[in-house]
């Protein structure tokens, strides 16, 4: 059983180190990581300059690099061979709604999908890791490796999890709720009178949506949200077809 393990938070997260143990129980475990912090870079793929991957311990690669870079990497020039299994996280801060457009832990998980592996991504509700709240994220992204080997996932399918840092009220199986991030750039003027930007500065908020992942951790519940790589509305291509297309070919 090879796992490679990845994630967003950069490669001496404390985070990782606790996945990638837990998850040397079930096999060979190899971490190809960003040598840095690089939340919040989506799906980014680095194409104008080379990467570098330096071995800082056996089975320990720190890329300059996005997360989806390490998996590419990883999967293509690092790893023995294809891994049965690719776990990103386990990051610090949840990964809900909307978040997963934009993190990079969600979206690496999402890279090894669309190469045809199994995948799932680990999020954990807090701003500080503790021996307490990574004992339950640890544990459970152990079982549900064991889960994913046993039963596999279904093609262009990968999980995203998010874990409550405080009692766990049980696992739900939820949809991808709806985040609200309100004012989420602040303008402030450097000393020379100099405006600077700073996008994220205000408080991130959620819809009530019943059985969403958001619900479930305000609930103290493990979200479980299963994901697709294809992301055609298909409601909207029906409707769509109605749509009189050949009208528009003359300003083409």
């Amino acid at each position: 059983m090879l796992i490679l393990v990845t994630n967003d938070d950069g490669v001496r997260s404390f985070g990782l180190r606790s996945l990638a143990s837990a998850l040397s129980e079930l096999g060979q475990v190899v971490v190809v990581a960003p040598d840095r912090n690089r939340s919040a870079v989506g799906h980014a793929l680095t194409l104008e300059h080379p990467l570098r991957a330096e071995e800082i311990k056996p089975q320990v690669f720190a890329v300059d690099g996005t997360p989806t870079d390490c998996v590419n990497l990883g999967i293509h020039g690092l790893l023995p061979h294809r891994p049965d299994l690719v776990v990103s996280g386990i990051n610090c801060g949840s990964n809900m709604g909307d978040d997963v457009s934009y993190s990079g832990t969600v979206c690496a998980a999402l890279e090894a999908t669309l190469m045809g592996l199994p995948a799932f991504a680990v999020s954990l509700d807090t701003d500080q890791f503790s021996t307490e709240n990574l004992a339950l994220a640890t544990s459970f992204s152990k079982k549900l490796a064991q889960m994913i080997i046993q039963k596999g996932l279904p093609d262009e399918t990968f999980l995203n999890v998010n874990i409550p840092s405080g009692p766990c009220s049980g696992i739900q199986l939820t949809r991808q709720g709806k985040r609200h991030y309100g004012e989420s750039v602040v303008c402030n003027q450097d000393p020379r009178g100099r405006n600077y930007y700073w996008i994220g500065g205000s408080e991130v908020g959620f819809e009530d949506i019943p059985g969403s992942d958001c619900n479930a951790l305000q609930q103290g519940a493990i979200s479980v949200t299963p994901l697709r790589t294809n992301m055609t509305n298909e409601k909207t291509y029906a409707d769509m077809e109605r749509w009189s297309f050949d009208s528009i070919v003359g300003v083409i």
